[in-house]
């Protein structure tokens, strides 16, 4: 049986709200115990956000199917696995989670609850990063629903901890996230200003990726109402 609209809603908020503090706070821990070293802060920052990933997919991936990124409920509506209706309240209850894990995750380190980053991510160089760390993670995400949807949970963490490293933007791969880490003004934040090409990156790599496959696995729209995922 179907959850009801109102505990997906929930699902997806809470979702988001643990993805964001494990990175948020995992980075604020991990930038104070590693003594300056930036190699070492990045590397707590991913093996706690992809253990944090695996967990919440398994958690919250019956309810709501664990979308926990604007980018992946938009391209599900497209492929038709969610209602138009559905993604319009998916998306601001990722957002206004991502938000309050951050306030979270600051609030558990005494910090003040919101700060604005100044920590500069711009660039092309960047931005194209984001746009192929989402498009990897939707690649992993729809190649994997099809004939491994219980391999989903497992793929996408371990996309994302090995992202980390590969992309120079370091795979935030979810606007609802991007704008939650402008307001943390730590290892783990962005500055508001390189936001939106950031977004713009993301929402473009989903779609690319998106598009592949329905030529890659045909009829995708049929399998698109299995859990679908993100960092």
């Amino acid at each position: 049986m179907m959850p009801t609209l109102s505990r997906r809603i929930v699902s997806e908020f809470l979702g988001t709200g643990f993805l964001v503090a494990a990175v948020v706070g995992s980075g604020i821990m991990g930038e104070r115990l590693a003594g300056g070293n930036v190699a070492i802060a990045l590397l707590a920052n991913t093996v706690a956000t992809g253990a944090a990933l695996a967990a919440l997919i398994f958690t919250f991936g019956p309810i709501s199917g664990a979308h926990l990124n604007p980018a992946v409920t938009i391209v599900d509506a497209i492929e038709r696995g969610v209602s138009w209706t559905v993604a319009a309240c998916y998306v601001p209850a990722q957002c206004a989670g991502a938000i309050c894990g951050a306030i979270a995750a600051h609030l558990m380190f005494g910090l003040p609850a919101i700060a604005l980053s100044h920590h500069a991510r711009s660039g092309s160089a960047q931005v194209f990063s984001e746009f192929v760390a989402t498009f990897g993670l939707l690649c992993v995400i729809w190649g994997c629903s099809r004939q491994y949807s219980g391999a989903v949970p497992f793929a996408v963490a371990a996309y994302i901890t090995a992202a980390y490293w590969f992309t120079s933007s370091t795979s935030f791969a979810n606007p609802a996230v991007t704008l939650a880490r402008s307001l943390s003004d730590t290892f783990a934040g962005i500055r508001p200003t390189d936001v939106p090409l950031f977004i713009a990156g993301q929402l473009a790599g989903a779609l690319a990726a998106t598009l592949l496959f329905r030529w890659l696995v045909p009829r995708l729209d049929a399998t698109a109402k299995l859990i679908l995922v993100s960092h």
